[in-house]
């Protein structure tokens, strides 16, 4: 999968002109969306058939620090995947210097419409394979 790209924008910074540490969950949001729409597994259409992919837990390590107008990259690898839960790993790393912004990971499971959990791998196999070929 190729890396998601993007640049900081000047909104996302604080009053010392470094980027708010809020804004690097929300990149890895912005990153996952386009790593399952890399995969396949686009959000849109799991949702258009009734699966949905809550957070269940969160986790990054701040290490330098983006200012506004870096350029920087996201990299998503999937770590874990069961079909019914999956986590994913993330790096930030500025396209200029090469150096690693933050790094962490984000947990999921796999829902139906009334919110019970469900096994891609046995309700939903074409979701399955397109998901497990990113491990």
């Amino acid at each position: 999968m190729k890396p998601y790209e993007r640049r900081v924008q000047y909104y996302e910074t604080d009053r010392m002109g470094i980027v708010h540490h809020s804004n690097y969950i929300r990149w890895f949001e912005e990153a996952r969306t386009d790593y399952m729409e890399q995969a396949g597994a686009g959000y849109e259409a799991m949702e258009a058939q009734g699966i949905i992919s809550p957070v269940l837990e969160v986790s990054c390590k701040y290490k330098t620090m983006a200012r506004f107008p870096e350029h920087f990259q996201v990299t998503v690898k999937m770590l874990e995947f069961n079909g019914i839960r999956m986590k994913l790993g993330y790096e930030i790393i500025d396209v200029k210097t090469g150096e690693v912004r933050c790094t962490g990971w984000t947990s999921h499971c796999f829902l139906d419409e009334k919110h019970h959990p469900v096994s891609l791998k046995k309700s939903y196999p074409q979701w399955y394979q397109m998901l497990i070929k990113g491990l």
